[in-house]
């Protein structure tokens, strides 16, 4: 598995071992994570979580402006994770060479960016406010929506001619929110363990990569691991290479 390591320049990121400020701070973050066993490095400038406050587009170039060179001089690919189009353009032109398009595809400026750059696209599942309520986890089968979800993105994508660039990621990370954390391990250990369902499409895999240090959160990596998806995001990339190793 390719492992992207998570940099934050957003201070509202729930993992504060992965916010970084500068220059100085993203060249020791990306040493460690490269030393750690990541090939990659995955940068945002927005936090994502529901506690997150928006930035405006100025403060969230700012922030990523002042860390992409450093992580594009390393010479590793550097994806971008933004929801914001203009945004993402001015980020392919400064040095990243992916695309993590945090507002899930459904934004057809987002597409044009992605066929004027023909470079790889992760395209997330987005759960929304709560499409899947818990009946519908208790009682049938979640991973049935995500397809259906990427059956749509994906035929819009293909409008772009940009399908083939495509990387699947079930956007299990943070979805869905606002659940119970036991609502939400469930849910998170039934698509991982389905995540093979999603061959269908003939595309790569991402899988945002669990990085608490819990009995269910070290359950779910092995679900991971034991899939082998092409690509992971990772905010302790060393943990994920001994997880590989332990299965």
């Amino acid at each position: 598995m390719e492992l992207f390591g998570v940099v934050n320049a957003s201070p509202d990121s729930l993992n504060e071992d992965s916010i970084v400020d500068g220059p100085a701070s993203a060249a020791r973050r990306a040493a460690s994570l490269l030393a750690d066993g990541a090939d990659a490095f995955d940068l945002g400038g927005q936090g994502s979580t529901f506690k997150a406050s928006q930035r405006s587009e100025a403060e969230e170039w700012a922030s990523l402006s002042a860390v992409l060179p450093t992580l594009a001089a390393t010479g590793r690919p550097v994806s971008v994770d933004t929801w914001r189009p203009s945004l993402m353009r001015r980020a392919l032109d400064s040095g990243a060479s992916w695309i993590n398009a945090a507002e899930g595809l459904q934004d057809d400026e987002m597409l044009a960016v992605a066929a004027e750059f023909d470079c790889p696209v992760v395209a997330p599942f987005l759960s929304g406010p709560d499409p899947l309520n818990l009946a519908v986890v208790r009682d049938r089968d979640p991973m049935a929506t995500v397809l259906e979800f990427f059956e749509h993105t994906i035929g819009r994508a293909r409008r772009f001619g940009v399908e083939r660039n495509l990387v699947l990621d079930p956007g299990t990370g943070f979805a869905p929110h606002d659940w119970p954390w036991e609502e939400r391990f469930v849910y998170q250990r039934l698509i991982y363990s389905q995540v093979d369902r999603l061959r269908i499409f003939g595309l790569p895999l991402y899988i945002a990569l669990p990085w608490k240090e819990t009995d269910q959160h070290a359950e779910l990596l092995d679900i991971v691991v034991r899939r082998q998806p092409e690509y992971g995001r990772a905010h302790y990339p060393a943990r994920i290479r001994a997880a590989e190793a332990a299965a």
